[in-house]
């Protein structure tokens, strides 16, 4: 099987003109543009996607964008130009993309009006011919520049200018261009660039960037929606300060950042992007739903060195928001971004208490428009990219944390502004509104399922013990290609954007994934990576990189199970060495007043369902290897009595399902203050559980028949809860288990598989009936490969549906929204793994 990343390149691709309505709500009767086409009937079917909106507000032409890649199409289908998007079988606008800012187009963008927990059915098929269409066009991206005048001496050069270098350009006419670069006499003002620099707008705000030394951002307010850039400034710079039928410059930007600028943050002090050698803009696309408009800022020296810097800058239809995109050649320590101070206006800053991947914002608010209208802008960000939110004298300004590998940071966030005249919002209150609702659209992206032909095929195919197995090894090759060979102590981790660290997931389960299919397979590709990825922490003294004790962190020590395999196979003593850390750490855990591990030592008193799988395996593992007498028991002791204390605190005993969290001094803001229970059933929680029991049961001792029959009811009573709340019509599992129908809830597919792994292997060992769970089983894992699995042109697979993460303290409070916030994932260890685990206790079931 050929494996590659590649995503596939494509020619842009377009339908008719008509947005999605969604029919039965208050937004159905909005005009909808629509036209006949005309098009052969003859087509091939790509794919159904399911688009769901996970918020209880209706979402106005909401973005959806879907992949080449997760479609299953490949740059050599002959009609991959024609693919049209059809809703109720009538054909829908669409819009080839580059989201990556590659050069390359890289999926389909459509834009969908839905109603609260609305669900669209899309459907894209490839046509054997062209479609004939008209369009309505949302968005533009331009610059344009005289030709045929001449330069001659600045009249009004700028302040900062030693020496009148600079010219300005009389004569000619403006023609319209896809790149630019400015010669070097070019400054502000030189009048051989319409309105100074690049342009991008919606149907809502246009934006201009100012491509000379000042880099303000400046904001078109409009009166229209119809495009409105291509005719602005063509009698020069004064006509468009003054109110006009399409609208008017509305900014004082002056020596500031303007409308979401950015510069570099250092020694608490604002760093414009000044003192650059070239400038040079490009059009990367000017589509009718989707524009975007790129800066190379070249040579740009700052107080750190001198490096370049590229902005992507990009807008869709039916928003004020635009995104930024910067890519930085060497590394900074932050970036700011913000909006001008201007006297008078409002301060406003969105809730930090917030999961790190949500957005939050700081604006302004104020009469500060230049007609005397209200005016808002906002600069919104992740929560876990800001570094602090300060001001100076001429800016408000969120101080960010650039990411990425050395030498190749990014910063990514997006700026607005909403003019009364064109927004309708006249007040703070109705301004906060929007900030509230913006920033969780951009946090809670729409839930979205794609079902394509490829896909489909392979699935279909009966389930027999080698089509499981082969689903396991197809994944466990697709992430050998991706990304599984970077999680080594020198590597990158490609989720968290950082080093890796020892983390229970890429270091501990991944590895022992491979393991596992070694064992099973005996094939060379899966061998070595345990000794490859967790081995290349542990120096020849067997201390562990990037680790530390002091912590507790109990998720710290699930790697520990891959030492000791490390151990058994080499007998190198920096293996036992490092288990025996690892062992020690539990022996001083904190514990609660009965004896149940603390999640952390900062996490005061609690006990979390994770913690179980984290920490048990290894030491039940760990005693029987290396201890002996009293002191394995002991230890045996603890493993029994942690399952036991979970479920006397977590368990509800209506539904048999395990909250989250359980805080014993009732103390912190999730736990409730009789019970000090978190709020939720997070399924992946249980999941840990459920995995936990099975895994702890390979290595308790069969004579200690007392403890493996408690291990082994416990087993048995989660197996019968757990299908109680199994979805009929996939056998897969909710994110939170008892609210099927809440909105924004989705079929999770990390617990999924855990769930489907516990299960298959409680049958196979024999502790719960196969007679009852056999079906259940097996329709959990048909599920989940009709319902989570994407097969891709290059022959990789992927799985879908990830709840990235989920805790709870500051910014995690436990409740239904919050569990909707955390970001969903494809291709995470902590589902990737438990599907892979699935896939072979599914296969040994189907040999029976």
């Amino acid at each position: 099987m050929k494996l590659n990343t590649t995503i596939a390149k494509f020619t842009t691709v377009s339908c008719i003109t008509v947005l999605l309505s969604a029919c039965g709500s208050d937004i159905s009767n909005k005009k909808i543009n629509s036209i006949n086409i005309s098009h052969s009937e003859s087509s091939l079917f790509v794919a159904n996607i399911s688009v769901t909106n996970p918020s209880n507000f209706i979402r106005s032409q909401q973005p959806i964008y879907v992949s080449y890649y997760d479609l299953g199409l490949s740059d050599t289908d002959d009609n991959i130009a024609h693919l049209q998007v059809t809703y109720r079988q009538k054909a829908i606008a669409s819009q080839a993309v580059d989201i990556d800012n590659n050069g390359e187009n890289d999926g389909l963008f459509i834009l969908s009006d839905m109603a609260a927990g609305q669900a669209l059915a899309i459907t894209i098929n490839k046509s054997t011919t062209a479609h004939t269409h008209q369009e309505i066009k949302l968005t533009q991206a331009e610059i344009s520049h005289k030709v045929g005048g001449q330069w001659v001496t600045h009249t009004k050069p700028p302040a900062h200018a030693k020496e009148n270098q600079f010219q300005e350009y009389i004569g000619g006419h403006f023609e319209n261009v896809t790149e630019l670069t400015p010669p070097p006499q070019y400054t502000d003002h030189s009048n051989w660039i319409r309105y100074e620099g690049p342009g991008i707008e919606s149907d809502k705000v246009g934006y201009r960037i100012y491509l000379d030394w000042r880099n303000g951002f400046d904001i078109f307010g409009k009166k229209t929606n119809a495009p409105i850039l291509q005719n602005i400034g063509q009698d020069g710079y004064e006509s468009y300060h003054h109110l006009e039928n399409w609208g008017m410059d509305i900014l004082k930007v002056g020596s500031s950042l303007g409308a979401g600028g950015f510069g570099l943050w250092q020694q608490k002090k604002l760093e414009l992007v000044t003192d650059v050698e070239k400038w040079q803009a490009k059009i990367t696309s000017n589509g009718n739903l989707y524009s975007s408009v790129q800066i190379n800022y070249q040579g740009w020296q700052n107080s750190l060195h001198k490096q370049d810097l590229t902005a992507n800058i990009s807008m869709y239809g039916g928003s004020r928001l635009a995104k930024i995109n910067l890519a930085l050649t060497k590394d900074v320590n932050t970036i700011a971004a913000g909006v001008v101070k201007h006297n008078g206006t409002e301060f406003i800053q969105g809730s930090t208490n917030i999961t790190n991947k949500a957005y939050t914002y700081i604006a302004s608010w104020g009469k500060q428009s230049l007609d005397g209208s209200m005016l808002g802008m906002a600069v919104f960000f992740k929560k876990g990219d800001l570094a602090q939110i300060t001001q100076d004298d001429k800016n408000y300004l969120a101080i960010l944390k650039p990411v990425g590998q050395k030498n190749q940071q990014q910063v990514n966030y997006y700026f607005s502004a909403a003019w009364q005249p064109e927004s309708g919002i006249s007040t703070k209150d109705d301004f906060i509104h929007y900030l509230k609702q913006e920033a969780e659209k951009l946090t809670l992206q729409p839930r979205i399922q794609i079902k394509s032909a490829l896909t489909l095929k392979e699935a279909s195919k009966p389930l027999t013990a080698d089509t499981a197995l082969n689903w396991s090894k197809a994944l466990a090759d697709s992430e050998l290609t991706r990304k599984t060979l970077s999680y080594h102590y020198s590597g990158w981790d490609v989720h968290r954007q950082r080093k890796p660290k020892f983390e229970y997931d890429i270091i501990g389960m991944i590895p022992m994934s491979y393991e596992k299919l070694a064992q099973l397979t005996g094939e060379d590709k899966y061998k070595g990576i345990v000794e490859r990825n967790t081995g290349s922490y542990i120096n020849e003294q067997g201390d562990i990189g990037r680790y530390k004790l002091n912590n507790f962190n109990i998720d710290n020590v699930a790697p520990g199970r891959n030492i000791l395999t490390l151990f058994k196979q080499t007998g190198e003593d920096k293996y036992r060495i490092a288990a025996k850390t690892l062992r020690k750490q539990l022996a001083e855990q904190p514990k609660t007043s009965e004896g149940a591990f603390w999640h952390k030592k900062k996490y005061t008193g609690q006990l979390w369902l994770d913690g179980v799988y984290m920490g048990m395996p290894f030491l039940a593992e760990y005693a029987m290897m290396f201890e002996t007498g009293e002191k394995q028991k002991h230890s045996l002791d603890e493993v029994v009595n942690e399952f036991l204390l979970t479920r006397k605190y977590l368990r509800d005993q209506k539904t048999g399902l395990y909250y989250h969290g359980w805080d014993e001094l009732k103390q912190q803001d999730w736990a409730d203050k009789s019970t000090g229970l978190s709020p939720e059933f997070w399924a992946r929680g249980m999941g840990w559980l459920a995995m936990a029991i099975v895994d702890v049961l390979d290595t308790f001792p069969e004579e200690n028949t007392e403890q493996r029959q408690q291990l082994i009811e416990l087993s048995q009573e989660i197996a019968a809860d757990i299908i109680k709340v199994q979805d009929n019509e996939t056998g897969t599992w909710w994110q939170i288990m008892d609210k099927p129908n809440a909105i924004g809830n989705y079929k999770e597919s990390s617990a999924s598989a855990m769930f489907t792994y516990f299960l298959a292997k409680a049958i196979n060992k024999g502790y719960i009936s196969s007679e009852i769970y056999e079906p259940k089983s097996l329709k959990a894992y048909q599920g989940m490969i009709d319902n989570f699995v994407l097969l891709h042109a290059n022959g990789e697979i992927s799985m879908t549906q990830q709840c990235y993460v989920a805790g709870l303290g500051f910014g995690r409070d436990g409740s239904y929204h919050y569990y909707m916030q955390e970001p969903i994932y494809n291709n995470d260890p902590k589902g990737n793994v438990p599907f892979i685990l699935a896939g072979i206790e599914i296969s040994h079931l189907l040999e029976k």
